[in-house]
Formats: C-alpha cells, structure tokens, sequence
C-alpha cells in the first residue's frame, strides 16, 4: 500500500515541479522495486554467509523493508512544502526513525552474564543485530546516494 502510495506521490510531485510524463511511474515503481529485491536478497545472502539461523522469513524481510516507504512519503510531502532543505531533514528524521524501529522490534534478548562474571562470547546474535542495522540505516537514502532525482526537492527554475 505505501508502495504505491510513494509512487503516485512521486509522480505528483513531479507533476508539480512540470517535470511529469507518463514513463516516470513506471520508471519510478520499477525503481523501488528494484531497490526492494536487492536490499532482500543482500540480507538474505548476509545472514546465509554468517550462517545464522532466524525465524525471520523472505515474507517478513520483505515486510520489513516495505516501510521505508512510509517514511519516504512523509519526506515527499515535507520537501513538497518546505524545499529541498525540508525533504533531507525529514529524511534524516524518517531514517532514523526507521532505524530504531526496526532495530529494536526485531531485536534478539540480551543474554544474562554466566555465573562466573564473564560477559558471553559474541556470536550470532550480534552479527544478525550488525546486518540489520546496516540495511535499516541505508534503506531511504540509497536511492539519493546513487543519483536518483528526489521527488520532493522543488527545482528553482520556472
């Protein structure tokens, strides 16, 4: 839902900015997409080589990465209103947002210390934890750092 929700929203903002035709939605939708299914298949690939074993399914990573997207949309509509200054901060906002969200829903029980004192040795728990942070913490910029126009930053020119 917010999937199409951010791309009809893209589209209108580009619209607004007169920068519409008709091959941006589907340019656009093919896009997130894309993003969506290599940011699946890089966690599916991260937990396979560190070998973890989680309950989490691909129906629930993919779940997981759908919301960004609400983010995205509340950026959109800020920088629509506020300029590109406004779209980066809700952005940052968003992302951050998203970040600790996802990081402390899914986040593995802390282990009790033995009874000798000693903390336990790390293992798969924090390399699960460290995968997710770096896929939670690039999930709405990704398309900014590779070049990709943003839909809310209003050009100048008329």
């Amino acid at each position: 839902m917010a999937f199409i929700t951010y791309v009809l929203l893209a589209g209108m903002a580009l619209g607004i900015q007169k920068r519409f035709s008709p091959e941006v939605l589907g340019l656009c939708a093919s896009t997130a997409l894309v993003w969506v299914v290599m940011e699946v298949l890089a966690l599916l690939l991260g937990l396979y080589l560190a070998t973890v074993r989680s309950d989490l399914s691909t129906f629930h990573l993919l779940a997981y990465s759908g919301y960004k997207y609400v983010g995205m949309i509340l950026s959109v509509l800020t920088g629509l209103l506020f300029g590109s200054d406004g779209y980066y901060v809700a952005l940052a906002w968003t992302s951050s947002a998203l970040m600790y969200f996802i990081v402390s829903l899914v986040h593995p029980p802390i282990p009790l210390p033995s009874l000798e004192g000693k903390p336990p040795p790390p293992g798969q728990a924090s390399v699960l934890l460290s995968s997710r942070c770096a896929l939670c913490g690039q999930q709405p910029w990704a398309p900014t750092a590779w070049g990709a126009p943003s839909p809310g930053s209003v050009s100048s020119s008329t």
